[in-house]
């Protein structure tokens, strides 16, 4: 099936300015972000390419020197309060 064509009216300043500020910030048209937009709303979007990280549970070691380096990052000098 062929892609479909749409005029919107009264879109809201809001989402105007949103769908503006997202299409500049991604450097894409404004009508790639609306239709993905869209995509995300009705949940026809392709999985998006995010990692959970579940694969780095259980895998910290203790490290004394990152500990020793993180205590004194903690460590609050008193003289710069008074």
């Amino acid at each position: 099936m062929s892609p479909k064509q749409y005029t919107l009216r009264n879109v809201p300043v809001e989402v105007d300015q949103a769908l503006r500020r997202l299409a500049r910030e991604r450097h894409k048209s404004l009508n790639q972000v609306a239709v993905e937009t869209l995509e995300q709303a009705v949940g026809t979007a392709a999985p998006s390419k995010r990692r959970d990280l579940s694969d780095l549970i259980g895998t910290w070691r203790d490290d004394p020197e990152t500990a020793a380096a993180l205590a004194d990052q903690r460590r609050i000098d008193p003289a710069p309060w008074g």
